[in-house]
């Protein structure tokens, strides 16, 4: 058993895998050592880093089974202010050192000054974490005030200042040019390896008007961010829609589904209470009739899965999946979808 102790231990019941070959690209996957051959659909994850020792153990569980399915990153969340930052950075860690898989860490707006997200950025690149997700955030509960909530006041702004950190950690250097002897120019310096951003299909509780939420994302793709990934949807129709309004509005950037397995009537419940999200009716029927939490877990994979399948067949670059800390119903989804091989009580 291997161990990480900084703050949370996580264990794995593996060896360390394979140097990791990061992608520049969402939609661009190469075979990873212990990882699939061929042509397969991007996926990614999202974890929440443990709150107790206990959890941090599940957790390295967790890490290890998703590994499995060679995702092209694993995103870590932290919260408002950075109250759970160092349990966060624990499990970006542990990801960089004992998997093949690129580690995102979720910056947030709300609660830090300028020099304190510079701050920050610097401290997960000096980790080696090169990819970032850059959000606005929620202010903690009962905090309204401005001084509060930070002095970046957006993704956008975010999104620049992730990348001119990278850039002067970089100091300028001289590439010979080809055929001129004496002739030099400055070389192109080295980026953060993915800056994505949040994007909203059913719009944002803050936003203004119907056009506000691809008006933002349009924003932070001229910032400089290079993949968008969608808050959890339940009809494909929502994520389609979506994608069609950014692209007649100029946006190129990937924009990848972000989806959840909803497998009891309290998750589902706790998710609409979240995020906002009106609840489909027949999910939501469906859970609170059957008794069996197996079928119930079933029944929440299955839904999953097809809305999955429908925007991958209506062109989606890949999926993100919101995994609670739990990998069996996600890993269920991509089972379904032939993503991976099923394995009985994984």
């Amino acid at each position: 058993m291997r161990g990480l102790t900084v703050r949370h231990p996580l264990h794995r019941a593996a060896s360390a895998h394979a140097e990791d070959n990061t992608l520049a690209a969402y939609h661009h996957v190469s075979p990873r050592a212990g990882g699939h051959s061929g042509v397969v659909t991007p996926v990614s994850f999202e974890l929440f880093p443990p709150r107790t020792d206990a959890a941090a153990l599940a957790l390295g569980r967790t890490i290890d089974k998703l590994a499995e399915a060679d995702p092209a990153f694993i995103s870590v969340t932290y919260g408002a202010g950075g109250s759970s930052r160092e349990r966060s950075l624990t499990v970006l860690r542990y990801i960089l050192e004992h998997t093949a898989v690129e580690p995102m860490a979720h910056l947030t707006c709300v609660g830090s000054s300028h020099a304190e997200a510079n701050s920050l950025v610097r401290q997960f690149l000096d980790a080696g974490i090169t990819s970032f997700l850059a959000l606005r955030g929620d202010p903690p509960s009962g905090v309204t005030g401005p001084a509060e909530l930070g002095d970046l006041g957006s993704a956008a702004e975010l999104v620049q200042l992730i990348h001119r950190v990278q850039e002067e950690r970089e100091p300028f250097s001289q590439k010979r040019v080809p055929g001129a002897s004496q002739g030099s120019r400055i070389a192109r310096r080295r980026r953060p390896e993915r800056v994505a951003v949040a994007a909203f299909p059913n719009g944002h509780p803050r936003a203004r008007g119907s056009s506000a939420d691809v008006d933002s994302l349009l924003a932070k793709q001229v910032a400089g961010a290079t993949l968008a990934i969608t808050q959890l949807f339940f009809h494909a129709d929502d994520y389609l829609s979506f994608v069609d309004r950014a692209r007649t509005a100029g946006v190129t950037i990937d924009i990848v589904p972000g989806l959840m397995p909803a497998t009891t009537p309290t998750r589902l419940a706790r998710i609409a209470e979240l995020t906002g999200e009106e609840i489909p009716a027949e999910l939501e029927i469906a859970l609170e009739v059957e008794p069996s939490e197996e079928r119930q877990h079933e029944i929440g994979v299955d839904y999953i899965a097809r809305v999955a399948a429908e925007v991958l067949a209506g062109g989606a670059p890949g999926l993100h999946l919101y995994t609670f800390n739990q990998h069996r119903a996600v890993l269920g989804v991509l089972e379904r979808l032939g993503r991976m091989p099923a394995v009985a009580g994984r």
